[in-house]
């Protein structure tokens, strides 16, 4: 007798109960009416992933408690149905959580298990809010054992040891695996030594959208006993499959080929905008044009994200910003169709020096004049927000903020930063993946150098080291954790190493004022890096 068990790769909302709880149950409509047994959610598919200090409300597990219990009775109308539904529950009259996962048929909760492995590192502090459980759960549907196992747990050995000493055939595993680079391959190992390892075959939901800085990827897939895949959802977009099992071993289906790591980030990218953009309500985004390779970027990601309906571009050209600059930048306006102003601010800079013509006098130019120009840009963006309602979304990647090459309160001001983990050279890239799909960059953005427009004749690389130096520098130490010694070892030059890894020491200050981000790497500047403002410490 085959079991037919369906993958609900849905795209939660934190804290929308109501949203979440309608979602599931369309999700079993679906699912019961293509003839499956049961539905698998990813992890807190009540409530989001992840709640952070809304667990520590009573509040919140109070209306959990209520809209779980009006789910039971919602999914009651399909019978025989065994869904599968990620939850936090607080003991009565207690301080004890769990992340848990519950399976409601019939209208009735017929068992619950708790997560044991309580992730702790990188972007994840579960200990700060729940408590570890031992007990296995297992029940059986048409003759075959099903166990649970919620994300952590299966990249260790105990849970699935557990699982298995109970009786489970196959294990279902509820996620909210966070995406960075490649992160599936690695997923797909884990699965393999500790799951596949104990003569289980498994079941992988993950969710799928964008959190704040974090995005799910989808990515679910199912796996046999032997490691072999055997079905994968979607990437990156709300999905539903019904994988068919003939007793414990999972019925092939075709799988597609794995993306491209340059499709991977920019479809994350995507997600990430339209998720923070939509959930919080925001009717468009701002984008400040330069003519350069960053906003390009930001304003195609953006494009696909909402639509060009939604995005509006400015240009803020001073005395420094070469004709190709604004050439550009309404050719690829044009190409997008989206709308286009342009704001020059030569009148309001040198308003700006008249007024500190007489504290600035005898002193030569510098850095200040730079910033100024790109505190004017912020400010008019900023206005533009005030008064109509969209977000600015900066367009400052991750060497630049990992050096301060930035400015506070200019190009630094918004309230999404779309590529704040992305390295100049990954730009770069992401560009020509772009523009392998339609020509939306002018190809003179991809081809001249960068710079920031601030002076005469002025390029990065008179700041800078070469970016592809700067990024494998910063590659190593920051996301890599390498030691100095180490990195100069690896070919860098010791001057680089020494001046690179200063500036990401000293401009912590600024990061931690810079707004929040898209993460795709597996430790960008945000909840992976907590390095202290204030240390005398040098390597």
């Amino acid at each position: 007798m085959t079991v037919k068990v369906a993958i609900a790769q849905m795209n939660s909302t934190v804290g929308d109960l109501a949203g979440n709880r309608a979602k599931i149950v369309d999700l079993a409509r679906r699912a019961h009416a293509a003839g499956a047994d049961i539905v698998l959610t990813p992890e807190l598919s009540l409530v989001g992933y992840p709640p952070e200090d809304l667990l520590l409300r009573n509040a919140f597990y109070a209306k959990t408690r209520q809209t779980f219990a009006a789910l039971a009775q919602d999914l009651a109308q399909f019978p025989d149905l065994h869904v599968v539904v990620g939850l936090p529950l607080q003991d009565d009259g207690s301080l004890v959580r769990h992340n848990a996962a519950s399976v409601l048929v019939n209208g009735q909760v017929l068992g619950t298990y708790c997560k044991h492995d309580l992730p702790n590192t990188t972007v994840f502090d579960e200990k700060r809010y729940f408590s570890s459980s031992d007990q296995a759960f297992v029940f059986a549907v048409k003759g075959v054992r099903f166990g649970i196992n919620i994300c952590e747990d299966t990249w260790f050995a105990h849970a699935p040891e557990r699982a298995r000493a109970a009786g489970a055939q196959v294990l279902l595993v509820p996620n909210g695996s966070p995406y960075h680079m490649n992160k599936q391959h690695l997923r797909y190992e884990t699965m393999r030594q500790y799951v596949c390892a104990q003569g289980m075959s498994l079941v992988y939901a993950n969710l799928v959208g964008g959190q704040d800085e974090l995005i799910f990827d989808g990515d679910s897939f199912v796996m046999d006993a032997d490691g072999v895949i055997c079905a994968q959802l979607r990437h990156f977009e709300e999905d539903l499959q019904i994988v068919e099992f003939d007793g414990a071993s999972p019925v092939p289906q075709p799988v597609a080929a794995p993306l491209s790591t340059e499709a991977q980030v920019y479809q994350a990218l995507v997600l990430g905008v339209r998720d923070y953009i939509v959930k919080n309500g925001f009717p468009g985004v701002l984008i400040g044009m330069s003519g350069g390779v960053d906003s390009a970027l930001t304003l195609a990601i953006a494009v696909d994200a909402l639509g060009a309906d939604k995005v509006r571009a400015v240009m803020m050209p001073s005395q420094f910003t070469a004709d190709i600059s604004w050439i550009d930048s309404r050719d690829m306006v044009k190409r997008l169709n989206v709308r286009y102003d342009e704001i020059p601010i030569k009148q309001t800079f040198d308003a700006f020096r008249a007024t500190l013509a007489e504290e600035f006098a005898g002193l030569a130019e510098d850095a200040t004049e730079e910033n100024i120009q790109a505190r004017i840009r912020g400010t008019l963006l900023m206005a533009l927000s005030n008064k109509h309602g969209s977000i600015v979304l900066t367009t400052g990647n991750k060497s630049e903020m990992a050096v301060g090459y930035c400015t506070l309160y200019g190009d630094m001001a918004g309230g999404f930063a779309v590529i704040k983990d992305i390295a100049k050279t990954l730009v770069y890239r992401l560009c020509a993946w772009r523009n392998g799909v339609s020509d939306v960059i002018p190809e003179r953005i991809l081809t001249r150098g960068p710079s920031a427009e601030l002076r005469a004749d002025q390029l990065d690389q008179d700041s800078l080291p070469p970016y592809d130096i700067l990024d494998g520098i910063m590659q190593l130490y920051m996301e890599e954790n390498r030691p100095i010694a180490e990195i100069i070892e690896a070919g860098y030059p010791p001057a680089d190493v020494t001046r690179i890894t200063r500036l990401i020491k000293i401009n912590e200050y600024k990061r931690r004022q810079s707004p929040v981000g898209i993460r795709v790497t597996h430790r960008g500047f945000g909840r992976d890096w907590r390095y202290p403002i204030t240390s005398k410490f040098f390597e």
